[in-house]
């Protein structure tokens, strides 16, 4: 019975109950994921014709594309969740963290340094756990792009593009990851009873500086980004940002067609330096899957594929406008700048709780270090494992947050005139995208962090008929 159970649980060893709550907590999450995606794949299933509220927005044909891509996604996303949590399970059932540790001090040892050289043993196990997890990713992902992106026409890369991609990501995050994290190892050492303020000082400062280079730096090493041409659509691009007091410098298109036609928009900078980014995709103008390959242009460029579509996609000129107008209305009602607030208090207290907690060598002892703590590890531990209870809330919280922020952004697009453009672009967005408009409330709640078309449209449609 209860009582007995209680006092099993009662008598078990602190790291017993540590490592149990753990694994049962994950699980818990993952059951109620899969229930929630359980009610989703049902409305997929069953919801099989265009609901009347959509006669107006979608065709029947697109509808049931829609459906069909969703459904596979949602399907893809079932079994990769499974396998995601037994292989979590099975590494912590079976010692692979300190396991990869002491591989790592094997092999750190044999470069010469010693036990002593924590910081040094700590890189060489965040290289082979991110090695890891990309080598047991990688069929999953080539499924995903090949298989489900590839039979719904979103996919644009060949093989051995997709490899070099790959490669070339893995090689970037290490080159960010490591001396960042033995920067903070370091700090956390040297920095004494009040180690966490400087961690959390040096983490924001990073997370400042990679905002600031990444889309001049990082990004076009993966993607093409050129300036927007002179003509039309600049001109009312920078009216627009002037009417605004947004501080626009420039205004790129990036190449994004030739990995998936899926579409995007976004800006960033600090202070006075602002730059929009539109992708291809985007732009009824400038997609390259809207052009014909002029003659002997096919089979140039081996890297990407050439589709050709019969109908075009991408928005107006008009359309680009009230999108960008959307995302302008995130700087003007300080959005962006809430978001960051957000994320460097809960960053400040994570830091917090960690220097509580990183004293308890029952934590380490729970997952398996009975001789050592390695700070390393006592990040992953209470970051990933301990906190978990906690980010499930504040994931949710932020998810509530974000939809709030869409329909604000909306409502001032709609005060700048762009109701009427902006409605027409998300319905082609969501076409273009193959968005399926019918979702199950549990579902909608806990996962969109932009809210269901319908709403969003609803909330559009008086200034439109207006």
């Amino acid at each position: 019975n209860a009582v007995w159970t209680s006092l099993l649980w009662a008598e078990l060893p602190a790291e017993k109950r540590i490592f149990s709550s753990v694994l049962l907590f994950s699980w818990a999450v993952y059951l109620w994921e899969a229930f929630l995606a359980h009610r989703q794949r049902r409305v997929y299933r069953t919801t099989t014709h265009v609901p009347w509220e959509l006669g107006q927005i979608m065709d029947s044909e697109t509808f049931e594309k829609s459906r069909l891509y969703q459904l596979d996604k949602s399907t893809f996303s079932f079994w990769s969740g499974l396998y995601s949590e037994l292989e979590g399970t099975m590494i912590l059932i079976c010692g692979g963290i300190p396991f990869l540790w002491n591989l790592s001090g094997q092999i750190s040892g044999r470069a010469g340094f010693g036990p002593e050289y924590e910081i040094v043993q700590s890189l060489v196990f965040l290289l082979l756990a991110t090695l890891f997890s990309a080598l047991t990713g990688l069929p999953w992902s080539l499924y995903n792009t090949f298989v489900i992106e590839e039979k719904h026409g979103f996919n644009q890369q060949t093989l051995g593009f997709f490899f070099k991609d790959a490669i070339k990501k893995f090689i970037v995050t290490q080159c960010i990851l490591l001396p960042v994290t033995s920067l903070l190892l370091y700090i956390i050492k040297i920095g004494g009873d009040y180690f966490f303020i400087y961690a959390w000082l040096f983490t924001l400062v990073v997370s400042l500086v990679l905002v600031t280079i990444y889309a001049d730096y990082i990004a076009p090493l993966f993607d093409k980004f050129i300036p927007l041409p002179e003509g039309e659509l600049k001109q009312q691009i920078e009216v627009m940002a002037k009417s605004i007091d947004f501080p626009l410098t420039k205004v790129y298109v990036v190449e994004g067609s030739k990995r998936s036609s899926h579409s995007n928009a976004y800006f960033y900078g600090f202070f006075k330096n602002k730059r929009i980014v539109l992708f291809d995709t985007l732009l009824e103008d400038y997609s390259a899957l809207n052009k014909e390959p002029a003659e002997g242009e096919e089979g140039e460029n081996e890297e990407t594929k050439s589709k050709t579509k019969n109908k075009k996609q991408g928005c107006k000129n008009e359309e680009v406008l009230a999108v960008l107008g959307h995302e302008l209305g995130h700087w003007k009602l300080g959005h962006t700048i809430k978001n960051i607030i957000i994320s460097q208090m809960n960053s400040f207290l994570c830091f917090f709780l960690f220097a509580v907690l990183i004293g308890r060598k029952e934590l380490f002892a729970a997952f398996g270090f009975y001789e050592t703590q390695p700070t390393l590890i006592g990040l992953m531990i209470i970051f990933q494992f301990i906190f978990s209870p906690y980010n499930e809330i504040l994931s949710f919280c932020l998810t509530v947050l974000s939809r709030r922020f869409e329909f604000q952004a909306d409502a001032f697009a709609k005060e700048l005139g762009k109701a009427k453009d902006l409605y027409s672009a998300l319905i082609k967005l969501n076409k273009d995208n193959l968005g399926f408009p019918v979702s199950d409330w549990i579902f909608s709640m806990w996962h969109y962090s932009h809210p269901p078309l319908l709403e969003r449209l609803q909330a559009l449609k008086d200034a439109k008929q207006e």
